[in-house]
């Protein structure tokens, strides 16, 4: 069993940076993949990054790129996101999510197990 619990998100302007966190419970995160996911409203959930479970490996979607970071640290159990140059568009609610091994893409939700409940973020133009 894995809980997942983000933090960080928040109202910024545009141009802005906030950095998201995801502490994770359980002796299985240091062997897990991480991602970020984000769902806008009426928009369906999609991949923003996601990371190896060594953090040797990352990958971003294209709209993101030079923008965000993924990170995680095994011995705090957390995984991060850094987020500068925010746009309006970035506005939705981000989720973190844990791949146990399923052995599906990382982009693809179903390689995730277990998920937070999702922190809002809103950017302001």
């Amino acid at each position: 069993q894995v809980q997942l619990v983000e933090s960080g998100g928040g109202l910024v302007q545009a141009a802005g940076s906030l950095r998201l966190s995801c502490a994770a419970s359980g002796r299985t995160f240091s062997r897990s993949h991480m991602g970020w996911f984000r769902q806008a409203p009426g928009k369906e959930r999609e991949v923003v990054a996601a990371i190896s479970w060594s953090g040797a490996s990352t990958v971003y979607t294209d709209s993101v790129k030079g923008r965000f970071t993924i990170s995680r640290d095994n011995a705090k159990n957390t995984v991060y996101l850094q987020m500068n140059s925010l746009k309006p568009e970035d506005t939705a609610v981000y989720y973190c999510a844990a791949d146990l091994g399923s052995g599906y893409n990382v982009r693809d939700a179903k390689a995730y197990n277990y998920w937070g409940q999702g922190t809002q973020v809103t950017v302001s133009s």
